[in-house]
């Protein structure tokens, strides 16, 4: 029997190639749909709750699962749950372009984030196994960048994409990528288990029903008003539930969310940090791509190049980031992060209207960009020297579950502003809305800015000063926006 392993010293590179791929596939459909909305809309006849579920379902689905994706492949095998991953997603992808209406859509979409909550954990575990440690430092700094590369990439691939030929191509470009990068990852990669085999079956089912009325119910307030029966119980249920999964989770014997986590206060407001930023900043963009295309008229992949200044510079900034992390401790950098993105958005805010030229809102989208690398990697220092290394994998799948779900609610409850003053009847009735909905998303942002205060400074109890070397994977988790 021929071994189909790859060779030591060309495993690293051929472990990398694929989970690469894999990973930047499904961190570009974050934001891939965003430029593609108003196209969306006007084809499937989409009013717009439905097109914050096509954003939503992807990010809750994508979080809820991210809490138990780890262990599914400690117990199961880690490349058979990456390859399986992809397949999911694939399929799903085919699903969401073959969509007849918007809800087949955000069924697809949904099923596309359960795909991409196994891909993202398990591709950064089989990489780093398959990396010397000398060297893990570069290949994870390198896996960040594919994954910031992808948050950025999103509107302007989905703009030209569907410009240039239809926005169901968007979803038809991860079916070949998924049909090559599966049985590569059966063939090349080589099976691992984790020491953790336990699951939480229990947990998933109460964290499902518990943060999907919840979020429903915060969806429809748009539509029905926060008064309404059905906005009111669902959102009552939702809570009643959330405080049985929180329950469960304190008796568990291997809970998803081990809750002494948050008895540390770096743990904890790092958390509430991220939950706002997502907030603010998913809540935001979820508008002002459409606001090239619907209120100025451009084209979605003009719109997608207009917002990259805002999306790609965590690219640029965010290593530097890390490395100022280590020097001066998280808190002065993600105090700073926030307050640059509430400044960012209230500026545009301020100066939006019908006729604003793009130059007035180069320096917002800087600033925004710039503040949310400042956020980045100090959060995963602050995250992971609250948890013993052993304790990392579970620590950041609920860092990076908490803020989706700030994703998830931001675009809800801006949403809902925006339709109370405005909508999409004309130009300017859509800017009425905007100038609303933003500065809610700036003062949380603010707020945010006056929790990260409540970060420990380095060295100062409450830190354990664990090494950033401790568990490379899942820093680079966190501190992705993946």
């Amino acid at each position: 029997m021929i071994d189909s392993a790859p060779k030591p010293s060309t495993r690293p590179v051929i472990t990398f190639l694929i989970v690469s791929v894999g990973l930047f596939m499904v961190t570009l459909d974050n934001l891939v749909v965003s430029t593609a909305l108003p196209v969306i809309r006007v084809d499937l006849h989409a009013p717009l709750e439905s097109l914050e579920w096509m954003v939503n379902a992807y990010t809750l689905s994508y979080a809820v699962f991210l809490l138990t994706g780890a262990a599914l492949g400690d117990r199961f095998g880690r490349r058979r749950m990456f390859a399986l991953g992809v397949v999911v997603f694939a399929l799903a992808s085919a699903g969401a372009a073959l969509a007849p209406s918007a809800d087949a859509l955000v069924i697809a979409r949904a099923i596309q984030g359960l795909g991409a909550a196994l891909v993202t954990p398990l591709s950064l575990t089989l990489l780093s196994e398959a990396v010397p440690e000398g060297k893990r430092g570069l290949a994870i700094g390198a896996w960040s960048g594919v994954s910031g590369l992808g948050v950025a990439m999103g509107p302007v691939i989905g703009g030209a994409i569907t410009e240039g030929i239809s926005w169901q191509w968007i979803f038809w470009v991860n079916v070949p990528i998924g049909v090559v990068i599966a049985p590569l990852a059966a063939w090349k990669l080589i099976e691992s288990y984790g020491p953790d085999r336990g699951l939480d079956p229990r947990g998933l089912v109460l964290a499902i029903v518990a943060l999907f009325p919840l979020t429903f119910g915060i969806v429809r307030s748009s539509a029905l008003g926060w008064s309404s029966a059905t906005v009111l119980v669902s959102i009552a249920f939702g809570l009643v539930m959330l405080i049985f999964f929180l329950l469960h989770e304190g008796r568990a014997k291997e809970p998803m969310l081990p809750l002494r986590f948050f008895r540390s206060r770096s743990f904890s407001a790092t958390n509430a940090v991220s939950f706002v930023m997502f907030f603010g900043i998913f809540g935001s963009i979820f508008f002002l791509s459409q606001f090239f295309i619907t209120v100025q008229g451009l084209s979605p992949l003009e719109a997608g190049i207009r917002i990259l200044p805002w999306t790609a510079m965590p690219i640029f900034i965010a290593p530097i980031a890390g490395l100022l992390s280590d020097r001066i401790g998280a808190r002065p950098l993600m105090v700073a992060g926030l307050a640059l993105q509430a400044l960012a958005v209230a500026w545009i805010a301020k100066v939006s209207a019908v006729d604003t030229p793009y130059g007035e809102l180069i320096p917002a989208f800087l600033a925004g960009g710039a503040g949310m690398a400042l956020v980045f990697a100090p959060s995963a220092n602050a995250v992971l020297s609250a948890v013993r290394p052993v304790e990392a994998g579970k620590a950041s799948g609920a860092t990076n579950a908490i803020r989706e779900l700030g994703g998830v609610a931001g675009v809800a409850v801006l949403a809902s502003v925006f339709a109370a003053a405005g909508g999409y009847a004309s130009p300017q009735d859509f800017v009425d809305g905007l100038r609303e909905a933003l500065p809610v998303g700036a003062a949380v942002l603010l707020v945010g800015a006056l929790i990260a205060l409540l970060i420990p400074r380095q060295g100062a109890p409450g830190t354990t000063g664990a090494p950033r070397t401790a568990a490379p994977p899942q820093e680079a988790s966190v501190a992705s926006g993946s």
